[in-house]
């Protein structure tokens, strides 16, 4: 075979693969729908929907439910509650939590009528806490010790606690709200060098920080420093104390200042000052014990942080117990609730050290709540 042969012959075979392949381009179904290789791309086109496609079935109808006859409008009916009460039980000579209690070791009462304990645990968790500080213009010694106490509360705090800080005179102010940033809260008891008024409204400060409280949910503490004393507060003792009782999950501690100047200048004091004194004594205790906190009346600096280490070890370390009220009415009453330990065969319970000393102790609770109301 010459050249000229073999060029034909190859010339003719490359005729026949371009007819093959445009044969089977024309009989291929045709199908618009994928990718189109143009000079600049690949060019995605639309896929289109097939005209001879039976359109889609329409979608059922939802079933349509009524109210039962007399249940047009919402209601909603509160028929159980169980109350929660925080228990701290501490030894009296050096505030140390007892543990390894049961459920049979406690006895409750609510207005005198003993309660079904349901659940019983303890707790041992980080704190939310407003320190609430008496900040006026009165005496140097008074400051001062606020100060100290204030700066032992803060080495106290733990990581993961949150904390706020407001101070009192005249009017209540919010030095800072609840974070867990150390460096905040120091930065905000820094600023207390120049008080303003004089006057001291420790009811109107405590009832607006018992309001702001009251909407954060769990378990709160306030940490009240201050002399007691209330000057010009726009509300009167009762009404705290209502307001006191009326705020669940709340506990108070009190730590009252100037109790050394007072000491020192006791033999001096007239009647009524002395008296007047006395009574914010009380009313520190007052708000403490109603809310199952504690009151302190420090003379030295050197006792703060024993008195710090009592509180973190009573709201650090708590039994919780629940029992559901044998009085179910939902009358938004105040019921007196009274705890307190037994043994075995429901006798007060008896403490003793390795050496048979008995122990004297205390049980540490709320002292009542105020039952919900029916909501229709």
């Amino acid at each position: 075979m010459n050249m000229r042969e073999f060029i034909r012959l190859a010339l003719v075979g490359m005729l026949g693969v371009v007819l093959c392949g445009s044969a089977a381009a024309q009989q291929a179904p045709g199908d618009d729908s994928g990718p189109v290789q143009q000079n600049d791309g690949i060019v995605l086109k639309k896929k289109q929907p097939k005209e001879d496609a039976p359109p889609p079935p329409p979608a059922p109808e939802e079933e349509k439910i009524k109210n039962p006859k007399g249940m047009d409008m919402p209601v909603i009916r509160v028929n159980t509650s169980v109350v929660t009460v925080d228990v701290s039980v501490l030894l009296d000579k050096n505030r140390q939590f007892v543990p390894g209690l049961k459920p049979g070791n406690f006895r409750v009462t609510e207005d005198g009528v003993d309660q079904n304990i349901s659940d019983l645990r303890t707790m041992k968790a980080p704190i939310t806490a407003v320190m609430l500080l008496e900040f006026a213009a009165n005496n140097w010694f008074f400051i001062q010790d606020m100060q100290n106490t204030a700066a032992a509360f803060f080495r106290s705090l733990k990581e993961d606690d949150y904390i706020a800080v407001v101070t009192y005179d005249l009017r209540t102010r919010i030095l800072t709200d609840f974070t867990k940033d150390k460096m905040t809260t120091l930065q905000a008891l820094q600023t207390l060098t120049i008080p303003g008024f004089s006057d001291t409204n420790m009811f109107d400060a405590l009832y607006e920080t018992l309001d702001r409280v009251s909407r954060i949910e769990g378990r709160k503490y306030i940490i009240l420093i201050g002399s007691g004393r209330d000057t010009f507060s726009k509300i009167t003792l009762d009404t705290i104390l209502k307001k006191v009782k009326a705020t669940p999950n709340v506990t108070i501690f009190s730590i009252g200042t100037g109790q050394l100047v007072r000491t020192l200048a006791e033999p001096g004091m007239g009647g009524i000052q002395r008296l007047d004194y006395l009574q914010a004594d009380n009313q520190m205790k007052t708000f403490a014990s109603m809310t199952g906190g504690l009151s302190f009346f420090p003379q030295f600096q050197g006792a703060l942080p024993d008195i710090f280490a009592s509180i973190n070890d009573s709201i650090r370390n708590q039994y919780v117990l629940s029992y559901k009220p044998s009085n179910m009415k939902q009358d938004g009453t105040y019921r007196k609730i009274k705890v307190t330990l037994v043994d075995n065969e429901g006798r007060p319970l008896k403490m003793v050290d390795e050496k048979g000393k008995q122990l004297k102790y205390s049980v540490i609770a709320r002292d009542g709540y105020t039952a919900r109301r029916e909501v229709e």
